[in-house]
């Protein structure tokens, strides 16, 4: 794969849940050269993120292109690449805050993300097995557990729901199609990576993605995540396939 014709600033990893973006966000942090890629936009974490960041003032408010400076030094490598993680929920949450700071780009999405964070680049991550991230997105709803050794206040067992599988399902492909959307209507041509390849060769996977950024391809990749899928994935996966088949 050929390097970009121009240098690379930053680079947004685009996706939808349960894609492996957390195990790629730590691949590409481990290399040294990636950025520090992680959910920075995520309204819920913001405010968690300013207070790490010591930006917030006595009643607990921050301003956002302070938050902005803030997130591109905590997610910047020392070869100035910032990276960071977005899925397609809080897209529009982002530029509509960008655009607080840039008023005069408000609705022009692409160059609102390239004025705040330099030249960048897109990465679409998706999973070619729907129905399997569809069951570890509803199991992860339901147990609050997101990863091996998450730590949050943990839910409810794991039960098997048809319908909830299946609304994941149906949600996962209008994100998927509204993403393709996007990067059609700006004329963005994302690297894209596939879950299933990413789990086979971590290796190659992220260093290609540093190949399309432009960035050297020398350095060694370490995971930091493990897979949390085990037999009741299995279960679940096989169970909705039958039934699924016989509802259609």
């Amino acid at each position: 794969m050929s390097a970009p014709a121009s240098p690379t600033d930053s680079y947004l990893i685009c996706a939808t849940p349960r894609t492996g973006s957390s195990l790629l966000c730590g691949l590409l942090a481990s290399t040294g050269v990636g950025g520090r890629p992680e959910a920075y936009f995520r309204q819920p974490n913001e405010q968690s993120w300013a207070e790490r960041w010591r930006i917030v003032d006595r009643s607990g408010h921050f301003d956002y292109a302070d938050y902005v400076r803030a997130a591109i030094t905590a997610g910047s490598t020392d070869n100035r690449v910032f990276g960071a993680k977005v899925m397609w929920g809080t897209l529009d949450e982002v530029v509509a805050k960008l655009a607080t700071v840039h008023p005069k780009l408000a609705g022009a999405d692409l160059e609102l993300l390239n004025q705040a964070f330099g030249r960048t680049r897109f990465v679409f991550v998706r999973r070619a097995d729907v129905v399997a991230q569809a069951v570890s997105w509803l199991r992860a709803e339901q147990t609050n557990l997101w990863y091996v050794g998450d730590s949050g206040v943990s839910g409810r067992e794991p039960e098997y729901d048809l319908d909830g599988i299946r609304g994941f399902v149906r949600m996962i492909e209008e994100h998927n199609a509204a993403w393709r959307t996007w990067f059609s209507s700006f004329d963005v041509q994302p690297h894209e990576v596939v879950y299933e390849e990413l789990i086979a060769d971590m290796s190659a996977v992220t260093l290609g993605i540093l190949d399309h950024l432009g960035l050297p391809t020398t350095g060694s990749v370490t995971p930091r995540h493990q897979r949390q899928a085990d037999d009741i994935n299995a279960e679940w996966m096989a169970r909705y396939r039958a039934e699924a088949a016989r509802l259609d």
